[in-house]
């Protein structure tokens, strides 16, 4: 017993280890390639302004539809294509600051409300939308646009703006050159009712609120700003800086804090039970039950001992027959292994370092070029499995590989985004973005997977293992267990169970705008689901044929896709126990693209699925002798 424990840890402490390099290995690399910024004393720091946000609505808006303070010029920054599509508009702002400048109650302008610009406030208050600002490429954590709230001894509620911002610069110091790295960027917001003697002049005035030749400066809410009708509002900020001992690769840290990793290594510990399990049933099935199988029957010498068969080995004339709808079975599976290369090229990228959220939008705009030169292997694996089922026409097959998950995903894209058109959001895509990924799709990707699909077709037809009977044989009443229906949904369950807790802190980060940067635990839960998905489908596989039913092709598909069924319902739970959208946009919003990603996750997981039970039935019906 001792020497077995010390065995298993001698096993599991090299698994560990690499559990550990992988996962330090996914927060600990900075984006290669960018260069950290010097500034030195006096130099200028330049304040952009980003998106407003709101977990109540998802519906970004570009900063200045809301009457701030304007610089004299509005300038976009160029963005790139993740970008535009997660609705970041970058813009600057009239907040200038100077390296190691410390100012006081700078007053930005005085604005004057009128009943539209009051209710423009009071709806992003209503609807708690916070403000986004970028110093030196480092996200400012967004401060609420405002507040609501009660004087005392008024039971009336009344909406107040944050006016006063108190700026905070971390910089660390260069003690050679003394130049200086900014490393943190954080705010706090005040609502302030500023008070002036005399007529306001904007070069002249000085507040009695808050002053800095009398280093009065403010420190509370006390005498709120209240929004409404003919409001007079004077916005003004603090900025200090403050040496840090943080060094300029490692100001990412405070972002990317893992609180709670030890629920992810549950999460894997738990993903690695059911991999455990279901390893142990496939070798069950493959060591012992079928090496009896097939050494039974190529045992059997005589007609009579022959037609005694039962089980697994009475299908073979059937079990490589094409099933119904091959055309379209070929096309899903086509785009699995589109998705599939696109995700493992993703994971590979992002655990170097390549994808850390300092790129904004480069996770996206990755995806969607990977994808799109993926379709090479999506017209090669459909042309493959087409040749396969005697096809001859892979042209036709090719253009339904490239068209049509592509087409379904961009028609519900559309009216999504149409949605987003109304309310005026600054996400939704505009039309020159809309063009880019038309000319992505038709010009490249559609090109690419017709090379592929060329390629596949030129390539000599896949033999079956075993002869196929010109007439089908009839499948025997099945018991209730091995219902196609519910097998398929009881396969889905071990998946879904081996990504679930992973989903969670994916879903907030979508849906609760919090960074999502734990790579190295995503790659290793993908590599449980691939095996999960591949395993649960040889098991049912097996046993279905078995049960002498030969109908495996889209059964193994819808095995392991089934789990994207369980990820809707779970991403339907989340909406219910954890946002608190209100909105029936919002949340048409939200079903729209967690339906989206259902659908990738269900022709992600089919794909696999249908590959090892493919694998599989292969290699079982060449092990034994068919006369």
């Amino acid at each position: 017993m001792a020497r077995s424990q010390s065995r298993s840890r001698s096993l599991l402490l090299p698994i560990c280890t690499i559990l550990a390099i992988l996962i330090h290995g996914a927060h600990s690399f900075y984006l290669p390639g960018v260069a950290p910024q010097d500034f030195f004393n006096g130099a200028e720091l330049t304040v952009k302004v980003n998106k407003l946000t709101s977990i109540k609505t998802q519906l970004p808006y570009s900063y200045y539809t809301l009457p701030f303070c304007t610089p004299s010029k509005i300038v976009d920054s160029a963005e790139n294509l993740g970008e535009v599509l997660r609705g970041d508009r970058i813009e600057n702002s009239p907040y200038t600051f100077k390296m190691g400048d410390a100012k006081m109650c700078n007053i930005l302008c005085r604005k004057v409300l009128d009943a539209k610009t009051a209710k423009a406030f009071k709806e992003k208050i209503d609807d708690e939308y916070r403000v986004n600002m970028i110093l030196d490429n480092l996200p400012l954590l967004g401060y609420h646009v405002g507040l609501k709230g009660q004087y005392s001894g008024s039971k009336e509620e009344k909406y107040f703006i944050h006016n006063h911002l108190s700026f905070t610069v971390r910089y660390h110091k260069d003690k050679q050159s003394d130049s200086a790295r900014i490393v943190g960027f954080e705010v706090k917001p005040f609502s302030v009712k500023h008070a002036y003697e005399g007529k306001w002049s904007d070069e002249k005035s000085r507040l009695t609120t808050c002053d800095p030749h009398t280093r009065q400066a403010v420190v509370n809410s006390n005498t709120p700003q209240e929004v409404e009708d003919k409001a007079e509002i004077i916005f003004t900020y603090d900025v200090e800086f403050q040496e840090s001992d943080v060094k300029w690769a490692s100001r990412w840290d405070a972002y990317l804090l893992m609180t709670d990793d030890q629920i992810h290594w549950f999460s894997i510990v738990n993903s690695l039970m059911i991999v455990l399990f279901l390893s142990g049933m496939v070798a069950m099935i493959m060591l012992r039950t079928l090496y009896r199988d097939i050494s039974k029957y190529n045992e059997l010498e005589t007609q009579e001992e022959a037609q005694e068969e039962t089980g697994w080995k009475l299908v073979h004339g059937d079990v490589f027959r094409p099933p119904s709808n091959s055309d379209l079975l070929c096309v899903y599976v086509g785009t699995g292994v589109q998705f599939f290369g696109m995700i493992l090229v993703t994971m590979m990228f992002a655990i170097l370092g390549f994808l850390s959220p300092s790129n904004r939008g480069g996770l996206m705009t990755a995806m969607l070029l990977l994808w799109v030169f993926m379709g090479l292997f999506a017209g090669y694996a459909s042309s493959r499995l087409y040749k396969m089922f005697k096809g001859s026409e892979w042209k036709k097959i090719a253009l339904r590989t490239a068209v049509m998950f592509p087409g379904i995903v961009s028609a519900i894209f559309f009216v999504l985004n149409a949605l987003i058109w109304g309310q005026k959001s600054s996400g939704a895509v505009p039309f020159g973005t809309m063009f880019a990924l038309v000319f992505l799709w038709f010009g490249i990707s559609v090109p690419l997977v017709f090379v592929g699909s060329y390629i596949g077709s030129k390539k000599p037809a896949i033999e079956d293992p075993v002869k196929t009977n010109k007439i089908p044989r009839q499948i025997p009443e099945q018991a209730w267990y091995m219902n196609p229906a519910f097998s398929i949904l009881i396969g889905g369950i071990l998946p879904f169970g081996a990504v679930f807790i992973e989903l969670f802190f994916i879903l907030t980060s979508i849906w609760l705008n919090q960074f999502y940067y734990i790579f190295g635990f995503l790659f290793l839960v993908f590599a449980i689901l691939i095996v999960t998905c591949a395993e649960i489908t040889i098991v049912l596989c097996y046993f279905q044929l078995c049960s002498e039913d030969y109908l495996w092709w889209w059964r193994s598909y819808l095995t392991s896709g089934s789990s994207a069924l369980y990820l809707f319902l779970y991403a339907t739970f989340y909406f219910f126990t954890k946002l608190e959208i209100t909105k029936l946009v919002s949340g048409a919003l939200y079903f729209g693209y967690m339906l989206i990603a259902s659908y990738a996750f269900f022709v992600l997981t089919g794909t696999i699925g249908f590959y090892a039970c493919f694998w599989f039935t292969r290699l079982i019906y060449s092990s034994v002798k068919i006369d």
